[in-house]
């Protein structure tokens, strides 16, 4: 039992930290070949990682990404590959911003109708793509991309002032006017280093629960198992086709949460300039930590570090652009190295096979050796 689950644990550990050194190794080829050291560039980033704040950026950033990273993640345990994350977000904060500045209740409830805006456009849009998998067959892959390409149609034509969109007097930007103070969500100031944002530790709470709903609940075994077997999770009677549409909705309603760090805390409107992308990264974040809320943490920390100590680079002669590059390098790195671990943890399981079988002993599963734990 203990042997089993040291070469879980090295498995699982292997992935990732292949990942990341290969990552480093190939920026550090790129960054030798252009004259530059990559040990003065990760100098420089830790050194800037070191002024309050930055870390305060880091950490409101790590928020925004853990919630992206869950969205996929969801997706992921069942199966489904959902790109749609980007538009689901932006389309569930544009129209949660909406609302929030049309009305004016008690902080509590105008906060919640925010939330809960945010949630069912969000699951709403990643709805559809459910729908059409499980009655018409259509790949979620295709349909999420076609839907992400919608709904910034969909945002660019509501966000016109004729439409639901203000224009501030003397700015080219279009926002959905203020939510009144009543609609904010108060944070944690640190000093001179600015506001962590109070959604961001209902960021980490969305992960406790994710944790527990899949790992302790009927839901979750019904989700893992048909994510796993479609076809074995029919036999035993669960309805495979609602799971997926479940999922979908479960998917995007996280979805729609990504924006809100940024709205309830900081601009307190959605504008032209609210940050996209998002959907992403939280596919490459939710990869690397391999779809558990432990390692989508630190891979989400991982990426805000990245993205907040390079901002000033470029003034020790190092391009800004260099963290997307690692980024970039990560994924690929992501992919191969995730590759190799399994192949060889399927080659390791083969070999024990053959060392029980050669000493005559009867095989035993991971379900035995459980039971008899």
């Amino acid at each position: 039992m203990k042997k089993f689950d040291k070469d879980r644990l090295l498995l699982a550990v292997a992935g990732p930290a292949l990942a990341l050194v290969s990552a480093f190794v190939l920026t550090s080829v790129v960054l030798l070949a252009s004259g530059l050291s990559p040990f003065k560039l990760m100098s420089l980033m830790f050194d800037q990682a070191a002024y309050s704040d930055v870390q305060v950026l880091i950490i409101n950033q790590t928020g925004t990404y853990y919630l992206a990273a869950l969205a996929v993640a969801i997706g992921f345990r069942m199966n489904l590959f959902n790109i749609g994350v980007d538009g689901q977000y932006r389309l569930g904060v544009m129209i949660a911003a909406v609302v929030g500045a049309a009305v004016d209740l008690p902080g509590p409830l105008h906060i919640l109708l925010i939330v809960l805006t945010a949630m069912v456009v969000g699951a709403l849009w990643a709805g559809i793509a459910g729908v059409l998998k499980t009655t018409r067959g259509v790949s979620e892959v295709v349909s999420t991309i076609m839907l992400n390409a919608i709904a910034t149609a969909v945002i660019a034509w509501l966000i016109l002032p004729k439409n639901l969109g203000v224009q501030p007097e003397g700015s080219n930007d279009l926002t959905t006017g203020d939510i009144a103070e009543s609609g904010w969500m108060p944070g944690i100031p640190m000093g001179d280093g600015g506001e962590i944002y109070g959604f961001t530790f209902v960021a980490l709470a969305l992960g406790v629960v994710y944790w527990f709903v899949l790992n302790r609940t009927r839901f979750g075994f019904d989700l893992r198992a048909t994510g796993a077997s479609e076809s074995a999770a029919k036999a035993s009677g669960v309805d495979a086709k609602r799971m997926i549409l479940t999922a979908m909705l479960i998917s995007g309603a996280v979805a729609g949460l990504i924006g809100l760090p940024t709205l309830l805390g900081d601009t307190h409107t959605y504008s032209l300039s609210f940050p996209v992308g998002l959907g992403f990264m939280g596919i490459t974040i939710a990869l690397l930590g391999r779809n558990n809320p432990i390692g989508i943490a630190f891979a989400a920390l991982l990426m805000a570090f990245l993205d907040k100590a390079s901002s000033s680079l470029d003034q020790d002669g190092y391009p800004k652009e260099i963290a997307q590059i690692i980024q970039g390098l990560i994924v690929i790195a992501v992919v191969v190295s995730y590759e190799l671990v399994r192949v060889y943890g399927t080659r390791r399981q083969q070999q024990k096979v053959g060392e029980e079988l050669a000493a005559g002993g009867a095989l035993t599963t991971d379900k035995d050796k459980e039971v008899a734990a």
